[in-house]
């Protein structure tokens, strides 16, 4: 017998398996259909789309390890520590187009591309993009002075993570199997481009690259 305003009871235990299965569905429906986009893509705006789409058909010849992004998403967490030990995180830079880039004394290949981020930061650096060079050295720290110093870096702010957080960051997101590796970040913040290896930052497809980062 059936009480007034209830729904009659299962025949079986196989029909309340059933009627369990399908409240949890419409459950699982309901939570879905509420839940907010995805924060870091609702985060990358139009206008990041459109310049990794302006992007793609400039990384080439020397520029042609960059690999400009198909799924945008916010630019990693970062911390790290400028020259006088103050902190400071990849988010200040918003407002400004960057070029991250991650490197090591150690680092033969960081030898050789050191000198033209230099350069790129001296011809191109100012309010509207930056270099952001960071030493991830977590020994030794002594070395870092001396490797600028004898290679003649003087344009780059020297930026460092001794904790190594920031590689081992990259390296989980799969974009750091080594060093140096790069990150273009546009000036909302959202990672549009990336580069594992040395490149050849001031040539002219790199500076073609840069400047369309800067103007987007």
């Amino acid at each position: 017998m059936t009480m007034p305003g209830y729904p009659p009871r299962p025949r079986s235990l196989a029909a309340a398996a059933v009627a369990v299965a399908a409240g949890f569905a419409a459950l699982a429906f309901l939570y879905a259909t509420l839940q907010p986009p995805d924060k870091a893509a609702a985060s990358c705006p139009a206008a990041s789309r459109a310049l990794a789409a302006k992007l793609a058909p400039l990384a080439r010849g020397d520029a042609a390890a960059v690999a400009v992004a198909s799924d945008l998403r916010m630019g990693p967490a970062l911390a790290f520590e400028r020259a006088d030990g103050s902190k400071a995180t990849l988010a200040d830079f918003r407002g400004r187009a960057v070029l991250l880039n991650l490197w090591a004394t150690w680092c033969v290949p960081c030898r050789a591309e050191m000198p033209a981020l230099d350069r790129l930061q001296a011809d191109k650096g100012g309010k509207d993009f930056e270099v952001v060079a960071v030493n991830v050295d977590t020994a030794r720290l002594e070395r870092r002075a001396a490797f600028l110093d004898g290679i003649g870096v003087k344009a780059l702010e020297r930026y460092a993570d001794p904790s190594g957080d920031a590689f081992e960051t990259l390296r989980k997101d799969g974009k750091a199997l080594g060093l140096p590796v790069s990150l273009m970040i546009d000036r909302d913040g959202c990672e549009v481009a990336s580069a594992a290896g040395a490149v050849k930052w001031d040539s002219p497809d790199a500076v073609a690259l840069i400047g369309a980062l800067k103007g987007g």
